[in-house]
């Protein structure tokens, strides 16, 4: 245990607990694993394909506006110029304009996208929630190998111990006359073998340490913890048919398929919807301003139209003077050009940017009935009812595959489980062959390759019992695995 407190550089991420349950364990590496949280900014993305899809459902409004300017000088319009027309010394002007408009567009799939959208996030979550369920998977297993290791480490600690002891026995029979130099060298090798076990356990720990800091999310791969979660080897005592039940609810793999039959089955119905017929409403309105940087040549229009006008006016009373019963005649200074009149043409031209002149506003309705389009429409609709039947399929192959997964996993468990109980019988003897040949040596009634040989067996007796014991508690753990959920408590 002494090397899970060996001081190390500090975490970049999350300090890692002292002590660290597999409770803990798990939790952190739920919040800080970099491929869970990749896999849950799937989810993100599915949360805005529902709100898409609902967005949808509404109108679409946009608007828009400029403004520009025209320099001053003489304009072409065809082959004339504006100088030929009367329209010479023309002034800048600047512009301005806006547009808003509506539309909005109904359809079958528009309708169903929501429903499908929403099955599509329940598969997307059924999809994470069985990557949580692997890494779970990997955490207990990486938490248990952590244990396995500190286990095989110490039982290399007290092999080391025991052929140190042997070894101080040799050199003290050695002394007395009652062992030959080759005991002592025997003795001596087997403490060398015995330091390099040592090393070899060490270093399996180390791994197995950074690979649980790796799959909790941890840069700092060296943070000491000792984990506290203790596992009992209990007899397994489960129903197959029970747990078949449980996990046709539990699965993360069924689960997912069923979310994504779901999402299978809205496709058949949106490539059923190409048969509606659809719904397009525009509607659209807009205005512009137009303002001179000078009213002088617009006032001197006003001035000259006004004359003309008071010209006519004169000229038509001439005439309805010269009639044999005279009309009376009209007032031709009501026509003159005015301050006033100046004064309006001015304020006219104070237009820009935001006196809009509105323009005719305009709405358009249309629906259309889909006839003929080829024969796409009908494969569309055969291929999504192709791939529903291919979901139903699999399901069912995998809720059989269910069934005799749990039924190996627990046969597993079980023979893991005698396994166990019987390699702590001969863990018992072999232990007890041990201090029975040790005391042999000891006394003289041995030779150290008697002693050497218990202190084989019962290494290898230790070794694997840890082996048996943790082979259970992996099997109990990849049993929770299939099943998709815990069903004992460690």
């Amino acid at each position: 245990m002494a090397l899970f407190l060996l001081p190390r550089g500090a975490a970049a991420q999350d300090i890692v607990p002292i002590t660290l349950t597999l409770e803990e364990a798990i939790e952190i590496a739920r919040q800080d694993n970099p491929g869970l949280r990749a896999a849950r900014n799937d989810e993100a993305i599915a949360n805005w394909n529902v709100r898409s899809a609902y967005g949808a459902l509404f109108p679409s409004v946009s608007v828009g506006g400029g403004i520009s300017w025209q320099g001053s000088g003489e304009q072409q319009f065809g082959s004339l110029t504006a100088e030929q027309l009367g329209f010479a010394n023309q002034p800048s002007f600047l512009f301005s304009n806006y547009n808003l408009s509506l539309s909005y567009d109904i359809n079958g799939r528009t309708l169903m996208a929501p429903g499908q959208a929403k099955a599509s996030r329940v598969a997307t979550r059924a999809q994470v929630a069985g990557s949580e369920a692997d890494l779970v998977l990997q955490v207990t297993l990486g938490y248990i190998d952590v244990l396995r290791q500190a286990e095989q480490l110490l039982v290399s600690e007290q092999q080391r111990d025991r052929a140190a002891f042997n070894f101080d026995l040799a050199q003290a029979r050695l002394a007395v006359g009652t062992a030959t130099g080759v005991d002592v060298g025997q003795a001596e090798v087997s403490v060398g073998r015995a330091e390099v076990t040592i090393l070899q356990t060490a270093n399996l720990l180390e791994t197995a340490r950074i690979r649980l800091l790796q799959l909790m999310g941890f840069d700092d791969l060296y943070s000491p913890f000792v984990p506290t979660t203790p596992f009992a080897l209990s007899e397994p005592t489960w129903d197959r048919e029970e747990l078949y039940q449980l996990g046709l609810e539990s699965n993360p793999n069924l689960r997912s398929l069923r979310a994504n039959r779901s999402s299978s089955s809205y496709s058949v119905n949106i490539a059923k919807s190409a048969y509606f017929p659809s719904l397009n409403l525009r509607a659209s309105t807009s205005g512009f301003t137009r303002q001179a940087s000078s009213t002088a040549l617009s006032v001197q229009q006003g001035e000259l139209q006004a004359l003309g006008s008071i010209q006519n006016c004169l000229f038509t009373n001439d005439l309805y003077s010269r009639l044999a019963d005279p009309l009376p005649p009209q007032d031709c200074s009501q026509m003159a050009f005015t301050d006033e009149d100046a004064q309006q043409i001015r304020s006219a031209n104070r237009g820009f940017p935001f006196n809009f002149t509105g323009q005719p506003p305009q709405l358009s309705l249309s629906i259309n009935f889909p006839i003929f389009q080829g024969l796409n429409r009908q494969r569309q609709v055969s291929e999504a009812q192709v791939q529903l039947e291919d979901i139903d399929l699999n399901l069912r192959e995998q809720e059989l595959a269910l069934r005799a997964n749990i039924a190996t996993s627990l046969a597993t468990v079980r023979a893991a489980y005698q396994a166990a109980l019987i390699e702590e019988q001969n863990q018992a003897v072999a232990d007890e062959q041990l201090r029975l040949a040790t005391e042999r040596f000891r006394v003289g009634l041995a030779d150290f390759l008697e002693l050497l040989e218990a202190e084989t067996i019962k290494v290898e007796a230790d070794r694997l019992q840890i082996t048996a014991i943790y082979v259970y508690h992996d099997s109990i753990a990849n049993l929770e695995a299939v099943v998709g959920t815990s069903i004992r408590t460690p």
